[in-house]
């Protein structure tokens, strides 16, 4: 190799790796999509693990009386008494299971209580059935978010027929996430397939969605939303401009770290770093998205 050639190939290779920012280089960051407990993770090491990571702001949600998220997440009660012992760091949502007597009347106590949105909802329900759309009326009245875990034939089914959901609600903001949902930002996707790894072809039921109806957002935490961008960098790039003002910053990783290869979290801050140079972008995805959709006050 000349030495032309070796200095050319070093350029090439620094340009290629990937940008480090740390937590005080990114400034403002809010958290989506956190859990208390979570598989068996303690409130302390979440409060731990939210500090590594850098984050300003945390978005605790619950889950229903039955379930545990399939993640033996905790309930409404968990997620308060965090907010109340860190009410500076930490707010939350309200959740309950969509089809027992009690949810009506559980989701509006914890919304007049100070709750900011309605979720993590995950239950083996179509996401257009009838104890789902009480869940948006309810929405609708207190005018707050939904998040919607879209899995397919597990939870909230039916992600192709969900634009009816966003025209018969359009002052509902919602909130998609998990394997369906970032599965689908390619055109040819294979409903199966919980984490694909081809190159993008853009133009799926999500990019729509994100792309027609103002009141759709998405949800970038856990492995799912990382792997929507690291399978496809390139789309990944142009995905993100297009919908800067739609995506949101999560977490969701159950880990007591807060660094390294095991926090989700963490690899997804990274990722950003590298994928959107542009810090005004930056900044709307990492907390100013969350902070508008949420009516949180500026960091």
């Amino acid at each position: 190799m000349t030495r032309r050639n070796f200095l050319a190939a070093s350029l090439a290779s620094a340009a290629a790796l990937p940008v480090r920012s740390s937590a005080a280089d990114r400034g403002d960051v809010v958290d989506l999509h956190q859990h208390v407990p979570y598989s068996g993770r303690p409130a302390d090491s979440l409060v731990a693990h939210q500090k590594v990571m850098g984050v300003r702001t945390t978005v605790l949600l619950p889950a229903g009386s039955r379930f545990g998220l399939a993640a033996n997440a905790g309930g409404n009660d968990s997620v308060r008494r965090l907010v109340e012992a860190h009410p500076e760091s930490y707010v939350r949502f309200a959740n309950e299971v969509p089809d027992l007597p009690q949810t009506k009347s559980v989701l509006e106590s914890e919304l007049n209580s100070g709750a900011v949105g309605i979720g993590e909802q995950k239950f083996k329900l179509p996401c257009d059935s009838k104890p789902m759309r009480q869940i948006f009326d309810i929405a609708r009245h207190f005018d707050v978010p939904v998040l919607m875990h879209f899995e397919h034939d597990m939870y909230n089914t039916g992600l192709g027929r969900f634009y009816k959901i966003l025209e018969k609600y359009p002052t509902v903001n919602f909130i998609g996430h998990a394997q369906t949902w970032w599965g689908n930002i390619d055109k040819n996707h294979e409903q199966t397939v919980m984490y694909p790894s081809t190159p993008v072809t853009a133009g799926g039921w999500t990019d729509r969605y994100l792309s027609d109806y103002p009141n759709m957002y998405g949800d970038l935490s856990a492995g799912s939303g990382r792997n929507s961008m690291a399978r496809d960098e390139d789309h990944a790039r142009g995905f993100l401009d297009r919908h800067q003002d739609k995506v949101i910053f999560g977490s969701d990783c159950s880990d007591s770290i807060g660094k390294g290869d095991q926090c989700i979290g963490h690899r997804t801050l990274n990722l950003l770093d590298r994928l959107v140079p542009d810090p005004s972008v930056r900044r709307k995805i990492l907390s100013g998205n969350a902070r508008r959709l949420l009516r949180l006050p500026a960091a």
